[in-house]
Formats: structure tokens, sequence, C-alpha cells
């Protein structure tokens, strides 16, 4: 029978998985008290940087229907539990690897699909949510100036086609 105490983390842990839009396993090998706490600064707000024990984790992924995970649970690991935009988190995890070797991305879940160490840097050179819609918005707003241009085009080509078809009936009828 299992503990109450091992129990209930797994429940949490379980929670955790159902309830993150993304999920990174890292090792943490070598870091210090400090550089752990300023790791779980750089992830941002919506992101819960968490020290757990494989079994546990490795039971708790399984329960919440996430088992591509299973390989990655070796030596010592860490979770971040993604609630918010994943490429912020993604960003801070790997810029503060680029200044701590001592941590190693394994590998994560976004979305449940399972993400190798090279797909969350990747994900990280993505920019936020809010520029690609910005930027979506912009598209959109020069395609509706050039329709409209468009559209106003016409009737004065056509008014100018008709003036310049007059005035050279003008010419020809003033002329005989």
């Amino acid at each position: 029978m299992a503990r109450p105490d091992k129990a209930a983390a797994v429940a949490e842990l379980t929670d955790q998985f159902r309830n993150s839009s993304a999920a990174v396993l890292t090792e943490y090998r070598g870091l210090t008290v400090a550089q752990l706490k300023q790791l779980r600064r750089s992830l941002g707000e919506n992101a819960q940087y968490a020290v757990v024990k494989n079994t546990l984790t490795k039971i708790a992924a399984n329960e919440a229907g996430i088992s591509t995970l299973d390989d990655l649970f070796n030596g010592p690991t860490a979770v971040a539990f993604v609630t918010g935009d994943p490429v912020e988190s993604a960003k801070g995890l790997r810029d503060f690897a680029k200044d701590n070797p001592n941590l190693v991305i394994k590998g994560g879940v976004l979305d449940g699909k399972a993400m190798s160490a090279d797909e969350i840097k990747k994900l990280a050179d993505l920019e936020s949510r809010e520029v690609l819609l910005a930027k979506l918005a912009g598209a959109f707003k020069g395609k509706q100036t050039q329709t409209a241009q468009l559209f106003q085009a016409l009737p004065s080509k056509l008014v100018r086609t008709v003036d310049a078809l007059r005035a050279k009936q003008d010419e020809q009828g003033g002329a005989e």
C-alpha cells in the first residue's frame, strides 16, 4: 500500500501536469540554491519550477496521460510547469542554461505532444504570442489598405478615361 504522503505528492503532480499547457524536464545537478531561485524568477509568473522525485513524477505523468516522458526520468530532475505562454518560459530556460551550463534541458511536453530538448530551444526562438498577434494584425491592416486603394483607383481611372474620350470627341467634333 502506498504511503499517504507519496499518494498526495503524486496527486499534486498529476494535477500540475493536467493544468499545465507545457512541462519541461531539466537536470539541475551542480546548481546552487541561489541559482535555482534566479531560474524560478527568469521563468516568469506563469511557470512553476519544482525539484521532483523521478518515480513519483513518472507515475503522475502516466496518470495524467503523458507516457512519452518516461525515458527522461533519470538523474536529478526538476520540472517547469507552464500555465501561460510556453515561449516565455522556454526563453527563460534557454537563457539561463547559456549562463549556467549545469542546467540541462532534457525534453518536455507541449499540449500533450512530446518535445525534445532541441524542439524546446526552437520554441524559445519564437517571438511571444503578443508580438506574433501584432504582426498578424499589421499584415491584415496592410492588406485592407491595399484593397481600399484598389477600389478607389477603379472609379477614378474610369472617370479619367471617360473624360479623355469626351475631350477626344470634342476635338474631333470641333475639327469638322
